[in-house]
């Protein structure tokens, strides 16, 4: 059975954007996945606490809570900081355990990646975990069965989908808003934002946010409040508040270009998105979009194979 989603404050405008981040350190990103292997990760100087700690200060300068997406393997090695964001009211959620994108696992592979990393944030935190984000949106129309995992697991949301065309991850076809995929749950899914632009998605957030100038995020941000009514779901990871970060040489051009620019003006453009707009954490803004989710029909994984 779902959890329950928490009931936000009273008093709150009817419009309240989902803040969250997604907690891997700089070494885990899907950008430099084919150069540095996950049996080199244990051999690695992490920089994910500092900068999660700098993170959750640039947030109390704000007063505002978030979402942060935490990989299991990241927690097992950091409980003091696991520790800290929930003292500090943010919620804890759950990436997975070591990054591995959704569509690289079977249904059984899956419901043990999210077990274990859901097992390993919940002792950490002493708090349940009712969240999930796959590392790098990586549900899509591929794995259908992974929102019934999720459902059978107790998770009361996802924010795992990214409604656009990319290179990396994508599902274009999907929803841009609130979805429920399976007749069955109240579990729902929160696609992070797209806006539109000549009748296009364009994505806002993680890396075009950090790369694009502010006023790109503003405008994507506005339209979706003002023009829609719906909240924006905003996301980036604590690496990219660190420009004294180690440079991986060897990776891609593309890769490189990708992770590194815009570091050093990350934090100040964060610290003005999150005073200009109004932030909740990711189970808030679930709790308020639960009522007009739209129904998807999903094929089901027979009909899959089938196909």
């Amino acid at each position: 059975m779902n959890a329950p989603f928490p009931v936000p404050p009273s008093g709150k405008p009817a419009v309240v954007n989902g803040l969250s981040v997604d907690v891997e350190d700089w070494f885990q990103v899907g950008a430099f996945e084919n150069v540095i292997a996950r049996g080199e990760w244990e051999s690695i100087k992490t920089r994910v606490e500092d900068n999660v700690y700098r993170v959750i200060d640039l947030f109390a300068e704000a007063d505002v809570r978030a979402t942060f997406f935490t990989l299991g393997w990241v927690a097992q090695r950091h409980p003091n900081m696991i520790r800290r964001i929930v003292d500090a009211g943010h919620e804890i959620a759950s990436q997975g355990y070591d990054h591995a994108r959704v569509f690289t696992l079977n249904r059984a592979e899956f419901a043990e990646d999210i077990r274990k990393a859901r097992e390993v944030i919940e002792d950490c935190s002493g708090v349940r975990v009712t969240g999930y984000r796959a590392p790098n949106f990586s549900i899509d129309h591929r794995t259908p069965w992974a929102f019934a995992e999720l459902a059978e697991q107790g998770y009361a949301y996802s924010s795992s989908v990214a409604p656009v065309v990319h290179d990396h991850y994508g599902w274009p076809e999907a929803p841009r808003f609130a979805f429920r995929p399976l007749p069955w749950s109240s579990m729902i899914e929160i696609p992070v934002t797209t806006a539109m632009l000549g009748g296009r998605r364009v994505a806002a957030g993680g890396g075009f946010f950090r790369v694009l100038p502010y006023g790109f995020s503003r405008w994507a941000i506005r339209q979706v409040n003002r023009r829609e009514g719906r909240p924006a779901v905003f996301y980036f990871h604590p690496w990219e508040v660190d420009p004294d970060q180690l440079r991986v040489g060897h990776a891609p051009l593309r890769s490189r270009f990708r992770h590194y620019t815009g570091l050093a003006k990350m934090a100040g453009k964060l610290r003005e998105l999150v005073h200009e707009f109004r932030w909740g954490r990711m189970d808030m803004v679930a709790h308020r979009e639960a009522a007009r989710a739209i129904d998807l029909l999903l094929p089901s994984p027979e009909e899959e194979v089938a196909a």
